[in-house]
This record gives C-alpha cells, sequence and structure tokens, in this order.
C-alpha cells in the first residue's frame, strides 16, 4: 500500500492515476454507473482500497455529468413529522444512488442565507421542498422540484401531500361517534392547520357544538397549552379536542393535567401526523396518521419523474390518511 504524506488524504485525481484512468471514470464508478467495464471498475475498487480514498460528495459531482444529489428544504427540524417523511424519500431515492441533503428554512434567515443558494452550488439534481413553499426561495425556473406535505403554491412543482380536510372530518367522525357534543378545536396560523379545521367543521356538520382557537406563529407545544388555556376559560364544558397536530397536542395534554382534569375521562384529545411520540406507550395520543412516509415516497417518484423529463404537467396528488385509535379518546 502507498502511504500518503502525512496529513494528505487521497484525491480523486491520485484514485485515477493509480488506476490509469480518468477522475471521470472514477466518478462513474463511484456514482455505480452501468456503463463502466467491469475491468476498469475493479481497477479503480483497488485504487480506492489500496489508496484508503473517502470520497466527498463535491469530488464526485464535479468529476460527474450529474450529482445524484437531491436538496430537501425544511421548515422546522424540531417537528417530527419530517422523520418518516425521509424514510419515504429515501426509500425512493437510494436504488438509483441519489443521495439527500437536508437544510432548514429558517436555521439562517438571521444571515439572510437561502438554502436553494447553498443547493445550486452542490449542483443538486432536484429540490423537496417539506411543509408550506415560500415563494421566496427564488428556486430557478429549470430546477424540478415537488412540495411534499404543504400545497404548492410554486410554478411547474409537483405536490405530494395528506389530504387535510379528509384527515380533519375523521377527527370530527370519531368523537361524534364516542358520544361528545361540545367539541374544540385549537391550531395555529398555518395552512394545514387551515385545512384540517375546514375538515373538522364540516365533519361535525351541526351535530355538535364546536369552540374553535387558532394562534398566531408556529403549531408548538407551547402554543397548544396557551390556546387550549384560552379554550377552556371561555368553554369550560368542552369535553373532546382535537388539535391542527401531535405538537399542539402535548401542550394541551401538559394543560389539562395542570387543571387537574383527566384524560380521557374528563376531556379527549386527539391529534394529527401520528408521529413517533403519539404512538409511544406513556402518551399514547389518539392521532390522524398523514402517512407521511408514503408521502415522502411518492414525492421522491415524482421527482425522480419530473428529473427524467422536466417537460411533465405539474400534477397534485393527495394521499388519503387514516385515524389511529389510542388512550386519548374515550366514550362521553
Amino acid at each position: 500500500m502507498q502511504i500518503m504524506g502525512a496529513g494528505k488524504p487521497a484525491t480523486i485525481y491520485d484514485v485515477a492515476a493509480r488506476a490509469g484512468v480518468s477522475k471521470s471514470l472514477v466518478s462513474l464508478v463511484l456514482q455505480r454507473s452501468p456503463r463502466v467495464s467491469q475491468q476498469r471498475r475493479d481497477a479503480v475498487l483497488k485504487a480506492i482500497q489500496e489508496l484508503d480514498y473517502r470520497p466527498s460528495t463535491a469530488a464526485v459531482s464535479l468529476a460527474g455529468t450529474r450529482s445524484r444529489t437531491i436538496g430537501v428544504v425544511l421548515d422546522d427540524f424540531r417537528n417530527q413529522w419530517f422523520v418518516d417523511l425521509l424514510t419515504g424519500l429515501r426509500e425512493a431515492l437510494q436504488d438509483q444512488g441519489h443521495r439527500l441533503v437536508v437544510a432548514d428554512r429558517f436555521l439562517n434567515t438571521g444571515l439572510d442565507v437561502s438554502p436553494v443558494e447553498g443547493f445550486l452550488s452542490m449542483r443538486v439534481e432536484g429540490i423537496v421542498i417539506a411543509g408550506e413553499p415560500d415563494t421566496d426561495l427564488a428556486i430557478p425556473a429549470s430546477m424540478p422540484v415537488v412540495v411534499a406535505g404543504g400545497r404548492a403554491t410554486l410554478p411547474r412543482a409537483d405536490t405530494v401531500a395528506n389530504d387535510d380536510r379528509a384527515g380533519g372530518a375523521m377527527a370530527a367522525e370519531h368523537l361524534l361517534a364516542l358520544g361528545h357534543t361540545s367539541l374544540g378545536f385549537i391550531g395555529a396560523s398555518s395552512a394545514a392547520s387551515d385545512e384540517r379545521r375546514t375538515g373538522f367543521s364540516a365533519g361535525v356538520d351541526g351535530k355538535a357544538e364546536v369552540a374553535t382557537v387558532v394562534l398566531p406563529g408556529e403549531p408548538t407545544e407551547g402554543a397548544g397549552s396557551r390556546a387550549l388555556a384560552q379554550l377552556l376559560d371561555a368553554h369550560p364544558g368542552v369535553t373532546a379536542v382535537f388539535a391542527a397536530n401531535d405538537v399542539m397536542a402535548l401542550g394541551a395534554l401538559s394543560e389539562l393535567a395542570e387543571r387537574g382534569l383527566r384524560v380521557p375521562e374528563d376531556v379527549s384529545v386527539i391529534g394529527y401526523d401520528d408521529t413517533p411520540l403519539a404512538a409511544t406507550r406513556y402518551v399514547g395520543l389518539t392521532s390522524i396518521d398523514d402517512r407521511s412516509v408514503e408521502i415522502g415516497r411518492g414525492a421522491g417518484e415524482r421527482l425522480l419523474a419530473r428529473i427524467a423529463d422536466p417537460g411533465l404537467a405539474a400534477t397534485e396528488v393527495l394521499v388519503e390518511p387514516r385515524l389511529v385509535a389510542r388512550r386519548t379518546t374515550a366514550a362521553r
């Protein structure tokens, strides 16, 4: 084995020289391209092993004709909904050798830096916007884009999202079937929250009274606690609450505990997204499963199709949610 200079790792050029090939061919091998003969592939792999080469994404991208990199813009890393979404994305993209690069849309707002700028410098082949799209992202018209989980307001962007109105209606039907006649909804200022509230109202269809509190800002645990406090102060007779997401539902559970109200004996609570936290034995939160793994998988498949054919017409796919009943809801 050749010993490189101390502190000087092998480069893609070193591998190319050792194998007697071009750096572009080394990149093709790293990308698992079928266009490389077995003899040359073996020579490159042998050189990589002998030189203990650790390829960088940038080197592979610059040396090859494709980066096989997909940029993902998230609303907030703290939201567990994104965990399953990324799982589905990875499942759809990994078979073709694509890698994911993830950025939080709000992480560098103080620096006035858009994650899209970083993605473009990495020569990503497409972008997935997870959550509500922002027209300020300034994505080039030629870049394939899919909005996952939100509703597209960007031209030429495909949408793969949960049917939030149908999920809201499911929550209403569940609580009505349990005999509740005084219901509450707590939400935040987001398109998803609005859609779920609209579906919830449609599902109630006048069969019960509904009190609503929607706070400005993000749908956080703290917002859930504050919203429920306002709701119960104004409507103390509410016996069941639907929260716009699981995180707000957790805040509602905390507020109920502080008031000495039992769940579900005094107040039933239902959330949305069916996050891993909702499924834990300690919480046991009834929730609407937005099937985020399927959304991620569908978004990945749609993005691959758009990369292959940029002229495809934009489409919207709504994934049907399902209700997962646990111990935070019970008959009245």
